[in-house]
């Protein structure tokens, strides 16, 4: 059997002892087009990410590649935790250079190069299958990171209980990850490192933020004392038609706030249907602030243009 072959058999990683007990010869092993992911482990080599210019993208392609080639060295009671996991359910979080490996107490941590091996009790964590690996659940994945996030950070929590929304604007409810009650549980099921953390930051996760922009927006703009807002919140016409789906809403205050990625800038579609959208809103007797990042983590003008509408509408600080 040719040599490469043995790759499909052997799967997408595989040890250097599997490889050679198939058949595949030492020469084979050391050749280019195989990589070497971990001491031991070999996989086919990979460019696919080389044209992807997203940093989120190639960085999400680099833990996935890793995880696939830890594969072969999970055994039975080893799973995805921590950043990993979050990772592996999509979450908008920097990963680092190494991935991390949960186990169940009392078994022992994975000690090897290029991965952060962590034991936790077994009531504190619960582990199921994702994309056909052992990952902590979403809310145990949160919890886990109590020990090495600030309070801000950790209101990621936003992105396990939003509730996602199709192609055509529908809430899909069978796609959320976690709920607050689950979050509020992990918490709740024992001491941990960051108990603290988890339990101030739990406090301040909300559904229907989908972005870390939209979620730092909300708590700069409570820390400075402005109404609690809604969130993604369809906006219809009279007659029940949606004209679009806001981030932020005052209702009581007729004041949405838009907060927008650079894809609002580039993408020509989107430009155009943003204009006829906010015309719609200004005709609903709406007030439309748009936000971009600058205005959100750089001066955070964006909370006193907000404060500035509210005040046009009505409301009065302090009130």
């Amino acid at each position: 059997m040719d040599a490469w072959g043995l790759t499909h058999e052997l799967g997408d990683a595989f040890t250097c002892g599997d490889a050679l007990s198939a058949g595949m010869t030492r020469g084979r092993l050391r050749t280019k087009r195989l990589e070497p992911v971990f001491h031991g482990v070999r996989m086919m080599r990979d460019d696919d990410v080389a044209t992807d210019t997203d940093p989120r993208s190639v960085e999400r392609h680099r833990v996935l590649r890793a995880v696939r080639g830890f594969v072969p060295l999970l055994g039975r009671d080893r799973f995805f935790a921590g950043r990993t996991a979050a990772v592996l359910f999509d979450a908008p979080i920097q990963h680092g250079d190494d991935i991390t490996v949960g186990v169940r107490s009392p078994a022992r941590a994975p000690r090897r190069r290029g991965v952060v091996g962590v034991k936790v009790s077994a009531h504190l964590v619960s582990v199921m299958e994702h994309s056909g690996l052992p990952v902590a659940s979403p809310a145990s994945s949160w919890a886990m990171l109590g020990s090495e996030m600030s309070v801000r950070e950790l209101v990621l929590g936003d992105w396990f209980v939003r509730v996602p929304r199709t192609a055509h604007g529908a809430p899909a409810p069978e796609l959320r990850q976690a709920t607050p009650e689950q979050l509020r549980r992990v918490i709740a099921a024992g001491q941990r490192p960051g108990i603290s953390r988890l339990r101030a930051a739990v406090e301040l996760v909300r559904v229907g933020s989908a972005s870390p922009l939209e979620t730092e927006y909300r708590l700069d703009a409570a820390a400075e004392g402005l109404p609690e807002p809604e969130l993604d919140v369809e906006i219809r016409d009279p007659q029940g038609r949606l004209i679009g789906i806001t981030e932020v809403a005052y209702r009581d205050y007729r004041t949405l706030v838009e907060i927008e990625g650079d894809h609002h800038r580039t993408d020509r579609r989107q430009w155009i249907r943003d204009i006829e959208k906010y015309n719609a809103y200004a005709a609903l007797g709406w007030d439309v602030v748009r936000l971009t990042s600058p205005h959100i983590r750089a001066s955070r003008r964006g909370v006193a243009m907000v404060r500035d509408a509210l005040v046009r509408h009505g409301w009065r600080p302090g009130r």
